[in-house]
């Protein structure tokens, strides 16, 4: 099995910065595509952000120029820096990761959520 655990979020002001990681671990052959997901109250889970194994990133719309996305490979973890945060952005944090495992099986696995806040 593979597991993600995470770290970070928290509370902040608006226009405040938080960090997020989530490291991965267990019988990784290797990690693929990484991703950051977000769950507001009463809606469906956002993705947020992606990169790949050479470091391709995406992120959505709303976030662009505010949050960014990297990973170290080295250390089979992925990070979501987040600066300028507004009070939309105020939800649960999710991190995904694409894995093959040592045993050949392939799957994406979750970390377990952190909350961010982001009061006015």
């Amino acid at each position: 099995q593979v597991h993600l655990v995470q770290s970070g979020g928290g509370l902040v002001q608006a226009g405040g910065s938080l960090s997020l990681s989530c490291a991965a671990s267990g019988k990784i052959f290797s990690i693929g595509n990484m991703y950051w997901y977000r769950q507001a109250p009463g809606l469906r889970r956002e993705l947020v952000a992606s990169i790949t194994s050479s470091g391709s990133t995406n992120h959505v719309d709303s976030v662009k120029g505010r949050f960014t996305i990297s990973r170290d490979n080295a250390k089979k973890t992925v990070y979501l820096k987040m600066n300028s945060l507004k009070p939309e952005d105020t939800a649960d944090y999710y991190c995904a990761a694409d894995v093959a495992t040592t045993n050949l099986a392939r799957y994406t696995t979750w970390g377990q959520g952190a909350q961010v806040t982001v009061s006015s």
